[in-house]
């Protein structure tokens, strides 16, 4: 999104919040980065020379607090739908939701008078951006799942795994959160973390299946990405995986391992796995995010008049 942004001429600058093991000051995309510890990052030093600040998380309050004392406007980024989410939103000069069902689920939220918060000024949908072309590949072998944790469906991967000896699985840690790893199972390989960059190479390129049984997920960037190479996806039911994959997904409760293994099993078949990756190319044709980025970029040049 901020890349978008960089494309269109505009000066772009990013601070991170968190320990980075890159030192200095740098360049991505036409973004310019600034790790954090290299620059202050008081409310008057972030906010000047900026006509907007953009920020997600736990950025949001500190960005506000800058963009109150400089008078420009602020956007707020929403991943989910937790209360502190929408709270820190509230009032906002832009926020920008990342599926349909997040922001209609928004909009009862902020509707609710006992909260009291107003809602955002302006509210747009852009869907986390994934261009094809940099996740396609030919899939493997593989019945994957990225993210280890438990709300990502880390204990049933493995129960998934032992009940199924004779299949290969692939599992990769994430970035945050108790990663669950267990040993013993000759048909299970366990990656450290992957940087979105090496992805297709070494996880897509790898992958005949993908899980994706988070208990919550907003929206499921990784079956997006998935579907790029025709990988399909099986998941739990969460509105924004049922938005996300759309026709293409195949839904499964995770508390029914014998469901799972049996969705599984049926698309690891030539035939059935071939009319599911028609389809999931399909679909992620259809989320290509031309049209979604530019009104995102047009939304931020609006509300930085």
């Amino acid at each position: 999104m901020l890349a978008a942004l960089a494309g269109r001429g505009h000066d772009v600058r990013v601070h991170l919040f968190r320990r980075a093991p890159i030192w200095g000051r740098y360049s991505l995309d036409g973004v310019q980065v600034w790790p954090a510890g290299v620059a202050s990052r008081t409310p008057r030093a972030l906010a000047a020379g900026a006509d907007v600040l953009v920020s997600h998380l736990e950025g949001v309050p500190y960005v506000r607090q800058a963009a109150e004392t400089a008078s420009i406007p602020a956007v707020s980024i929403c991943h989910n739908t937790f209360d502190q989410t929408f709270a820190e939103a509230a009032g906002i000069d832009l926020a920008v939701y990342n599926s349909q069902w997040m922001r209609e689920y928004a909009g009862k939220w902020f509707a609710d008078e006992t909260r009291g918060q107003a809602p955002p000024a302006r509210s747009l949908v852009v869907r986390p951006p994934v261009w094809a072309a940099d996740y396609a590949t030919t899939p493997g072998d593989r019945v994957t799942l990225v993210n280890l944790n438990e709300n990502k469906g880390g204990t049933i991967f493995w129960e998934l795994a032992a009940r199924m000896p004779d299949v290969e699985f692939l599992g990769v840690k994430g970035s945050y959160g108790d990663q669950i790893v267990r040993r013993g199972l000759p048909n299970v390989e366990v990656l450290e973390h992957i940087p979105g960059s090496s992805m297709r190479e070494r996880v897509y390129a790898r992958t005949r299946v993908l899980l994706v049984l988070s208990e919550y997920e907003s929206w499921g960037r990784v079956a997006a990405e998935a579907m790029a190479s025709g990988i399909p996806v099986v998941a739990h039911a969460t509105p924004g995986l049922t938005e996300c994959l759309g026709p293409a997904g195949y839904f499964v409760d995770r508390g029914d391992l014998a469901a799972i293994e049996a969705t599984v099993r049926r698309l690891l078949k030539p035939r059935s796995w071939n009319a599911a990756a028609r389809k999931a190319r399909a679909r992620s044709a259809e989320l290509d995010p031309t049209v979604e980025l530019e009104a995102w970029c047009e939304a931020v040049e609006e509300v930085a008049r």
